[in-house]
């Protein structure tokens, strides 16, 4: 059991969650709003020996030395990589300090997001048609760049839809391929596609202006992942071609853009997360308890 447990911010753990913390610390502190500086985390960590923390702060190697009774930090947020995590985990880790995170809670409300914006757009529902009269997915070429498993999701969606999938991945997926989803370099997919989905790690920037050129016009780019995968000025000098679209469900996955960017007519931002949803934070919290027990051996 841990002696103190800190919440440094809003970690979106169900009410019955909230309650099961007590049974891992012998004192529990939740935040509910998000801390203003590095100075202010500090003093909300205090003595804690255990930090729970959502992707709205980062906790680096300042934070971290400046309290030296952490023995776990927990991410109630997606871990994909060291790289594009908002903790430290490298130095962390030279401070002996375990540190896990989650993934693939919130995937299921990307996927009903994607269905109901692409439907939109090919039938006209509430949006302005991507052609000139309705059509169907059937038949819709589609790329997707990262195949992991909210890529894969919403390829398999689309494919039920009778899309001809493609995918650009690190590598070829014999699994994809044997589901009848084809490999492609990104140049190709890019050159092939009519609507093109971006689901990479965060940080992970894959479109610059070659590749934005290589897309063209008339196409539409959706990007479910966090952040932006591309270089947002590129994306906006895209959009200044013809028939192209944009779409995505947060700001911040559109990147540093200009200020009346969204403001486009080919620019459609739900502007909520389509992975936050009832179910979503349901499983959060599970996987948030589950590292907790694992991070007490139990």
């Amino acid at each position: 059991m841990f002696e103190k447990l800190v919440a440094i911010e809003p970690v979106s753990l169900i009410p019955s969650a909230e309650e099961e913390l007590h049974r891992y610390a012998k004192q529990v502190v939740l935040y509910r709003d998000v801390p203003a500086s590095d100075d202010e985390m500090v003093r909300r960590i205090g003595d804690a020996d255990a930090v729970l923390l959502s992707y709205t702060s980062r906790m680096g190697k300042e934070v971290i030395a400046q309290c030296p009774n952490i023995r776990y930090i927990g991410m109630c947020c997606s871990l994909y990589s060291e790289e594009s995590a908002n903790v430290d985990i490298a130095y962390a880790r030279t401070r002996g300090i375990q540190v896990l995170g989650i993934r693939d809670y919130g995937d299921r409300g990307v996927v009903e997001y994607v269905l109901h914006e692409l439907t939109g757009l090919l039938h006209g529902f509430g949006m302005s048609m991507l052609r000139d009269e309705p059509v169907e997915i059937t038949g819709l070429k589609v790329g997707i760049v990262g195949l992991g498993v909210s890529g894969r999701m919403i390829a398999d969606a689309l494919q039920f839809m009778g899309a001809e999938i493609s995918y650009f991945a690190r590598s070829a997926k014999p699994d994809a391929e044997a589901a009848g989803m084809t490999f492609k370099p990104l140049p190709q997919l890019l050159a092939d596609s009519e609507v093109v989905f971006t689901c990479l790690n965060k940080n992970v920037l894959l479109l610059g202006e070659n590749e934005f050129a290589q897309l063209g016009v008339g196409k539409v780019l959706f990007n479910t992942s966090i952040g932006p995968g591309f270089d947002s000025a590129a994306l906006e000098k895209w959009l200044n071609l013809p028939g192209t679209r944009f779409f995505c469900d947060t700001r911040a996955a559109a990147g540093p853009v200009a200020e009346n960017f969204f403001a486009r007519e080919n620019v459609r931002c739900a502007n909520v997360s389509a992975g936050r949803t009832k179910q979503a934070f349901v499983l959060l919290s599970k996987k948030v308890l589950d590292n907790l027990r694992t991070a007490l051996g139990e």
